[in-house]
């Protein structure tokens, strides 16, 4: 079971000891939304970025292998460009494992409509462009640095070319990247959990053979 659309409050901080220990996953959905405060607060959201980041710190020392993911907003109302490099300022601190972003759009009915000071569609899908960016930059180090680990993984499907394409305990079906195995793959089926080892990673995915279990 992976937590989603989990806010930071601090009987949050009681699951971690339990992931550390392996009674609970240790994959944690986030929606920061932003990290400027000015911002934060037209979104009606917690204003307080800086903690976030002593919550992520105090996390990661109670279980390293924890997974980080959260999603967020560019282009929101009233977003200066000094709000926006704050963002990938926090994003460069916070080293999310994974990372998705939308660019701000006017929903029916929704507060965000009659604030002033819309960004420009352009900026917009600029700024996108360069979160984007920085956030691949930052998944493609830490994949890499699974390159040569022993992880369990969990088959989803074996092809007709014999790839079966897996997840680790850091993968959202459907949401996060994958695992690969296009080797030895004779006899493994939907569900079975086996142990690989990384050779080989990409900006959002990872490549490894099968292993005897240590």
């Amino acid at each position: 079971m992976r937590l989603h659309y989990v806010y930071p409050y601090p009987h949050v901080r009681a699951l971690i000891p339990l992931m550390a220990d392996g009674l609970v996953l240790p994959y944690l959905d986030i929606p920061f939304q932003h990290a400027h405060p000015d911002t934060l607060k037209r979104m009606a959201r917690p204003a307080h970025a800086e903690r976030t980041l002593d919550h992520i710190a105090a996390w990661r020392d109670i279980c390293p292998d924890i997974t980080l993911r959260s999603t967020f907003i560019v282009g929101y109302p009233g977003e200066t460009e000094a709000e926006f490099q704050t963002l990938l300022d926090w994003l460069d601190e916070a080293q999310l494992d994974r990372v998705g972003c939308f660019q701000y759009e006017n929903v029916t009915g929704a507060r965000a409509n009659a604030l002033p000071d819309h960004v420009p569609d352009d900026v917009k899908a600029e700024r996108f462009a360069r979160f984007m960016e920085k956030a691949q930059a930052i998944s493609e180090a830490k994949l890499a640095a699974k390159v040569g680990q022993r992880l369990d993984v969990i088959v989803d499907d074996v092809d007709d070319d014999g790839i079966a394409t897996c997840r680790t305990k850091a993968d959202a079906p459907e949401i996060d990247g994958n695992l690969f195995i296009d080797e030895s793959t004779d006899g493994l089926a939907p569900g079975d959990i086996v142990t690989v080892e990384v050779d080989e990673a990409s900006d959002y995915d990872l490549w490894g053979q099968r292993v005897a279990p240590v």
